[in-house]
């Protein structure tokens, strides 16, 4: 694939839950009036979206809190299928989608690199390569054979972010956990996710830091009310995202 090929396209795609219309106080309520009401309503997070995305790009996902920045992040990621439209994604995607997402917290740190490893489908032998590079990255120490579930939030994040960098990833998706854990360890991690950018991967970033986004995407797309309402250079966005804030 070359730098001017489509890695990530998304087509009129509609994003939505359901969530309860009609609340009741008892069993009995509920039986009662079984047929009378809807009891779930669609509720659209995002609506005909449309994005096209070569490869080698970094993309920011700028927008304020419940705008579907994270929904989209996470629907390119798998764990939520669109209602409607079309997604087509051309590489291997490494999400880091938030505190702890993807860890088992009743194992142990080792074992959640071996359990994660193997669903990004690597064989044993690659996994017993990398172990060594992820665990002296994540600077766990002796804590990496504790299970999760006894870890702080710093230490989930600084597991989570290794496995996931680990191997060269084509696609990344971050979703503001570049914020979590000490300044030096924040600081390394920029400069991990820096080197994967310069070898060539895909970004995609959601931060409500800015100036973060700015150092670390040249593209831009501006969430408001469900839609991508502006999309480009991310120096010509910016004014605009800081409007919002303005109103």
């Amino acid at each position: 694939m070359t730098q001017s090929e489509s890695i990530i396209q998304l087509k009129g795609v509609d994003i939505c839950f359901y969530v309860q219309e009609n609340g009741f106080i008892s069993l009995k309520d509920f039986v009662l009036n079984i047929g009378k009401y809807s009891f779930l309503k669609k509720q659209f997070v995002l609506q005909n979206i449309n994005l096209d995305i070569k490869k080698g790009e970094s993309i920011a996902l700028l927008g304020k809190n419940g705008s579907g920045k994270s929904t989209l992040l996470r629907t390119l990621s798998g764990i939520i299928e669109p209602e409607k439209g079309q997604i087509n994604i051309h590489g291997k995607v490494a999400p880091l989608l938030g505190l702890g997402v993807g860890l088992e917290h009743e194992l142990s740190g080792i074992e959640n690199i071996k359990l994660s490893c193997a669903l990004m489908g690597m064989t044993q032998y690659e996994t017993k390569q990398l172990m060594p590079e992820i665990i002296e990255f994540s600077e766990l120490g002796d804590a990496i054979h504790w299970q999760v579930k006894r870890y702080s939030t710093g230490m989930m994040s600084r597991l989570s972010f290794s496995i996931a960098i680990m191997k060269q990833p084509e696609i990344l998706l971050i979703d503001e956990v570049l914020s979590v854990g000490d300044i030096g360890f924040q600081h390394k991690c920029l400069k991990k996710v820096s080197d994967i950018k310069e070898a060539g991967a895909t970004i995609i970033f959601v931060s409500h830091n800015f100036a973060e986004a700015q150092n670390m995407c040249s593209k831009a797309a501006l969430v408001n009310n469900g839609t991508i309402t502006h999309y480009g250079d991310i120096n010509e966005i910016g004014p605009i995202y800081h409007q919002l804030f303005e109103n």
